[in-house]
């Protein structure tokens, strides 16, 4: 087992040249400071009983609130990362300011009245700003609209004008909307999409290609990869120094909802383990030339989806061959053993045993060919416990980071070649789409493109 530290201190800048931004910079602060002076404004000096009763009571309020949300993200399993501290502030603020509302609604002024009013949904405005922070999902506001308003993605064509793109030279590749079947599943997935490279139009027909699957956290959608994470750039600039050449992507939705964790397993929560390797899959071979074989497959996950990647290639040798497993945990899990199996299981105990990779691993033959790259954010940085957004489970940071190393320890002793690295930088998208750039050789270097008599028919 190799542990490293992938050079290059840079890639994880919370903001983005191409848009105001979101996660520093003068925007967040300035809304806050705005808030806080319309919020005292609101409050006022007014009567004496107003500074003796109700302030305090709008005080005692937002501590009750902040406590109450954080009793209940604690015991939800939502996440486990620990959130800034600002979150609970501005959610107590939030609760104050509801007291300042509605008890100093009478015998207020008009203008006051109509402040209090705004400073409301001004309050909750600076939560989510301080949770896009905490995550790095929305680093700009055009990106943010972009997401909002379900936009088209850069270069994002549709299936139907691929025929007519065929032959011409680009210097980046192309996204496609597709309609992936539920067939084998009957899982209500999402839109999903296809990263098509420049290489993929050359020729009379597609060429062989190797595909990598993406896998998103928990709270998002399957076209995060591309909005939050930013990967385009990186693996547009992977072609444009290869000639062209990058592996087909394929960002799939393993959640079907926005909060619907389901570890891409199959349960109560939905059949996403079959929706990826029964129904996704073979799509993909079928429509755009990808070699069936396992040895031109690899998967990669960011946080829930870090742990979904190194899963189902334990699981599935014969389907994925190598895998990128960025900020996951040991294996599937939203809370305790107890909870994880009731939750995701229904209450099945052995169904938790058939998707848990260390009983796997314990179970299975040696792997002929199967490689993995763990990546991680070190224990200690910032205010970063675990994965955030993405479900529950230990929260300890170094014994998150020593079940990945037993994992992986587990997987070398099996014939996985296997690897973990780790990095000074918080649980962020940003830090996401940096693991992948670093990535990105290594996991090409092991699906390399496969002789035509492997290529599936292409319709």
């Amino acid at each position: 087992m190799d542990v490293g530290h992938p050079p290059g201190g840079g890639g994880f800048g919370a903001g983005d040249h191409r848009g105001v931004s979101l996660l520093s910079g003068w925007l967040p602060v300035t809304v806050q400071i705005v808030v806080v002076l319309l919020l005292l404004a609101a409050i006022g000096w007014r009567t004496r009983r107003w500074r003796v009763l109700w302030v305090p009571v709008a005080a005692g309020a937002g501590v009750a609130g902040a406590l109450a949300v954080l009793a209940w993200f604690d015991d939800s399993g939502l996440a486990t990362d620990p959130a800034p501290t600002s979150l609970w502030v501005w959610i107590g603020v939030t609760a104050g300011s509801l007291v300042v509302l509605v008890a100093g609604w009478r015998g207020a002024r008009w203008w006051r009245r109509g402040l209090s009013v705004l400073v409301v949904p001004l309050c909750l405005l600076c939560v989510a700003l301080v949770l896009n922070q905490w995550v790095g999902y929305f680093r700009t506001i055009s990106q943010a609209w972009g997401t909002i308003t379900a936009g088209p993605l850069p270069g994002q064509v549709s299936e139907a004008d691929l025929p007519a793109l065929r032959g011409e030279p680009a210097p980046t590749g192309r996204v496609v909307a597709v309609t992936t079947p539920d067939t084998a599943s009957q899982f209500p997935h999402r839109q999903e999409y296809v990263y098509l490279p420049p290489a993929w139009f050359a020729g009379a027909k597609p060429p062989a290609l190797p595909a990598i699957m993406m896998i998103g956290g928990e709270f998002n959608t399957a076209a995060d990869w591309v909005r939050a994470g930013d990967v385009l750039p990186v693996i547009d600039h992977y072609a444009q120094t290869h000639g062209g050449y990058a592996p087909v992507l394929v960002f799939v939705d393993a959640g079907g909802t926005f909060n619907n964790d389901t570890e891409c397993v199959d349960g109560p929560r939905g059949n996403a383990a079959d929706h990826l390797t029964e129904d996704v899959r073979p799509y993909v071979t079928s429509h755009f030339g990808v070699p069936a074989a396992s040895q031109a497959w690899g998967v990669v996950g960011w946080s829930m989806g870090g742990t979904c990647a190194a899963d189902l290639a334990v699981m599935h040798p014969e389907l994925f061959d190598s895998f990128v497993d960025i900020a996951g945990d040991p294996g599937p899990n939203t809370g305790t053993k107890q909870q994880t199996i009731q939750r995701l299981y229904g209450g099945d105990a052995a169904a938790w045993a058939r998707f848990d990779p260390m009983t796997v691993l314990g179970h299975h033959a040696p792997y002929p060919d199967t490689a993995g790259w763990f990546d991680d954010s070190a224990p200690g940085y910032g205010p970063r416990g675990r994965r955030g957004w993405s479900g529950g489970g230990e929260t300890d940071p170094q014994q998150k980071e020593a079940g990945i190393r037993r994992l992986c320890a587990t997987a070398t002793a099996k014939g996985i070649r296997c690897s973990v690295h780790t990095y000074q930088a918080g649980h962020t998208w940003q830090f996401a789409s940096k693991a992948f750039a670093d990535s990105l050789p290594w996991l090409d270097s092991r699906i390399k493109r496969l002789p035509e008599k492997t290529v599936a028919t292409h319709r």
